[in-house]
């Protein structure tokens, strides 16, 4: 029988990425309402690795199941680094996509032309119910453009106000070829480092 594994997030764009770029893995990947669980995990922590490692534990021990969670943010030079582990709730507690648009839409104006970095930053981590746990890290270079690519995409609001300097495209996967989006995607390359941690972890 294919094991099984979790994967702990409610953001079904995250879900779907992570689906894809662990299909080389012979699991059976599953979502939290396909194991009956609606608790929301609170991501109280102040690092991103901190976060991750508490959803993957948690849902890990409430689905009996392997559980591989995300974690990350967007990190504006111009703003100190912010919003960093907040970018969820950068725009205000509920996280709503047309929050964060609002909010970014001010912040393009505001800051200066001659400091436009930023970062992208994710971590990924794995979770056995015995309290087992491995954890990737990864980060993109982007740049925060000057106007919104106005096609919007649902759970990635961010991505629509963030350009590749390498290629000067949108950060988006209506912008960019399918190998360009595994190559700047920060998800992407966490998870490729895990790959091979997972494969230990679960013996494959």
């Amino acid at each position: 029988m294919m094991q099984k594994v979790l994967i702990a997030t409610t953001n079904p764009g995250k879900f779907r990425e992570i689906k894809e770029y662990l299909s080389d893995l012979p699991i059976e990947f599953v979502s939290l309402k396909d194991v009956g669980i609606d608790k929301e995990v609170i991501e109280d922590g102040k690092t991103y690795e901190e976060n991750a490692q508490k959803k993957a534990l948690e849902y890990s021990k409430l689905s009996g199941l392997p559980a591989i969670s995300d974690d990350g943010g967007l990190e504006i030079e111009a703003l100190g680094g912010a919003p960093g582990v907040d970018s969820h709730y950068f725009a205000g507690p509920e996280g709503k996509d047309e929050d964060i648009i609002r909010k970014m839409m001010q912040v393009i104006k505001e800051i200066p032309d001659n400091n436009r970095k930023a970062k992208f930053v994710a971590v990924n981590s794995i979770a056995l119910p015995n309290g087992k746990i491995v954890s990737a890290r990864a980060e993109v270079n982007l740049r925060v453009a000057k106007k919104p690519l106005l096609k919007l995409l649902k759970g990635f609001p961010y991505r629509s106000f963030l350009i590749v300097p390498e290629i000067n495209k949108y950060y988006h996967e209506s912008e960019l070829t399918q190998e360009e989006h595994k190559l700047y995607n920060h998800r992407y390359k966490a998870l490729k480092k895990l790959f091979p941690k997972i494969k230990e972890l679960l013996n494959l």
